[in-house]
């Protein structure tokens, strides 16, 4: 089934892609989020699957948005669970650099975390390593220590992934000290804890979307990753978010399982060429994009040739 279904979701991240592409580089996030939006609920909607919205994006940021809990589809078809970004990425989108996509994942109903659109603490590491080498519940200096023996490495080897947020200042200068090097990115962790299977890098850790952070954990349960996250609930407001999606804990930690506990099917199209997929391209007449689907221990490419219009 999960096959079947993820070939019929790519023409949804496709359609937000070449949406967004369309407004690449003309500095404008919110019109770049809001077509990808629009194409996306265009095309899930002309699709037999009854489908909700479990993870959706736009509440923390006022952002255009596929709401938690919309219902789509025709109605007739599989119950599925979906979790989308239409445009991770927008001030990447925005000013045309590397790494913008289109992001689905999908599963049968109840299996993803219902997350509120709140920040999220994670830690994530690639396939091929023991359970538990690295932990939101350690210190940085440990986890760097124990990622370095299970990599029969030295911590100065590591490379670690942190996004450019003067948040993780302190965090920043603690892992230089410990000797490791970081790679900083502007945006996008979807695409920086899925590329751990590339072995591009070897750790991401930071506070990011707990959106971004199901997601990304669709991917990693289907690849044998490794990833924890904790809701960053500071506020009352925010833990009364929580409460009504039934999160009564405020500090658990979330591992794989717990954020995508069954099979997923995990879709990302790429906007601008990044480490993960490649952006649109135009030929001619034509543009073409490029997707990245994950299965169960599958990993496909895909290239979809579209007429200009």
């Amino acid at each position: 089934m999960m096959e079947d279904l993820a070939y019929k979701l790519v023409a949804v991240t496709e359609a937000a892609a070449l949406a967004a592409y369309k407004l690449a580089g003309f500095g404008d996030e919110k019109r770049a989020d809001q077509v990808a939006v629009d194409a996306m609920r265009t095309v899930l909607n002309s699709m037999e699957i009854n489908g909700t919205i479990v993870i959706g994006e736009g509440e923390r940021d006022e952002a255009p948005m596929l709401y938690i809990g919309e219902k789509v589809g025709t109605g007739n078809g599989p119950e599925i669970d979906i979790a989308v970004d239409p445009l991770e990425g927008t001030t990447i989108c925005a000013h045309y650099k590397s790494g913008a996509m289109s992001v689905l994942a999908a599963t049968k109903k109840g299996n993803f975390l219902h997350a509120p659109d709140v920040y999220m603490e994670k830690i994530a590491v690639g396939k091929n390593l023991p359970e538990g080498v690295v932990s939101l519940k350690n210190s940085i200096e440990k986890n760097l220590d124990n990622l370095a023996k299970a990599k029969k490495c030295k911590v100065n080897d590591l490379v670690v992934t942190v996004l450019k947020r003067e948040r993780h200042g302190e965090l920043i200068e603690k892992i230089r000290k410990l000797g490791a090097k970081i790679k900083l990115i502007d945006d996008g962790d979807v695409a920086a804890i899925v590329s751990l299977v590339n072995g591009n890098h070897d750790m991401y850790i930071g506070i990011g979307g707990a959106p971004e952070g199901v997601l990304a954990a669709a991917a990693l349960s289907s690849i044998d990753g490794q990833m924890e996250g904790r809701l960053v609930l500071d506020t009352d407001q925010l833990r009364e978010r929580a409460k009504n999606l039934n999160i009564d804990d405020p500090e658990k930690v979330y591992a794989v399982k717990d954020m995508a506990r069954g099979e997923s099917v995990f879709i990302a199209t790429g906007v601008t060429s990044g480490e993960l997929v490649d952006g649109v391209k135009l030929n001619h007449n034509t543009y073409s994009t490029n997707s990245l689907i994950i299965l169960p221990n599958r990993l496909i490419k895909l290239q979809t040739m579209q007429n200009l219009c």
